[in-house]
């Protein structure tokens, strides 16, 4: 995977890391959409990411397993980790160039409204279809 490199609205962050799977994935979750206005457009990148300008990233804890990171100046949405895997997904457009990566994957979709759709072909999961893969994989989720 090539390596990409990202920044903020006002450039106080920026973050170079490598996609972890090649593609780009969204997420309908009430949460995401309450985060960002729509569903969040995010490439994973596991836990090998580079920031700089850390003084300038908020952490907000939006669940027992989960925190999303904002900049404090331009409040630009930079991340969401996975804490228990420490797993950073970034929002597709932080990047200036994706290369090759394509949008094939929606999770959430049991949550996703009518207003909108998205023309591409994609693998479409609801959350229990997700929450589940997650604990076939070890981890736990408490309600």
């Amino acid at each position: 995977m090539p390596t990409l490199r990202g920044r903020c609205l006002c450039g106080s962050v920026t973050v170079t890391a490598r996609a972890v799977h090649g593609r780009i994935e969204a997420c309908h979750c009430n949460m995401c959409r309450r985060w960002g206005g729509l569903a969040f457009l995010g490439v994973q990148c596991g836990s090998g990411v580079q920031f700089t300008g850390e003084e300038s990233i908020t952490r907000y804890r939006s669940s027992d397993w989960a925190e999303r990171g904002f900049c404090r100046h331009c409040g630009s949405n930079l991340f969401y980790r996975f804490i228990p895997a420490d797993n950073y997904s970034f929002p597709a457009g932080l990047f200036d160039d994706l290369g090759d990566l394509a949008f094939t994957e929606e999770i959430f979709v049991d949550e996703q409204p009518d207003y909108y759709a998205f023309a591409q072909e994609t693998e479409r999961k609801t959350g229990a279809e997700i929450i589940a893969e997650a604990e076939a994989a070890g981890f736990t989720f408490d309600d």
